[in-house]
């Protein structure tokens, strides 16, 4: 799954370079760049190469490796609210899921109103 994703990657950003080479290619060569039938060709040209490029970005994005900046790192030292307080008792181990990963915490929530013994009509 890994090499499919990164070679459909590859053709995504090969494709926006060319689109973004065909713009360019476009306001080159044409004599008069600031007619409607240039500028249109130039926005699709443009807006496809978008189209192509934000999935490689956003697979980036979501994989650590796309620095964005501006943009506040969200600190390991943050506390997490448990929807119970436990006072005193030890903390329930962690809820994972089938890979050994932490769940989130709305996953938790849902996870806990599940576990709930519900009253049975008789």
């Amino acid at each position: 799954m890994k090499k499919e994703l990164g070679f459909l990657n590859l053709i995504c950003i090969i494709a926006a370079i060319l689109f973004i080479a065909l713009a360019l290619l476009n306001a080159l060569t044409s004599g008069d760049f600031l007619s409607t039938d240039n500028l249109f060709i130039t926005m699709v040209c443009l807006v496809m190469a978008l189209m192509f490029a934000i999935n490689p970005l956003l697979y980036l994005k979501s994989e650590g490796r796309l620095p964005i900046p501006f943009a506040k790192r969200l600190s390991g030292s943050k506390s997490s609210v448990s929807p119970t307080p436990v006072s005193g008792a030890a903390a329930p181990p962690p809820l994972l899921d089938a890979k050994g990963r932490p769940v989130p915490p709305d996953v938790r929530q849902i996870a806990a109103k599940f576990g709930q013994a519900q009253p049975k009509d008789v």
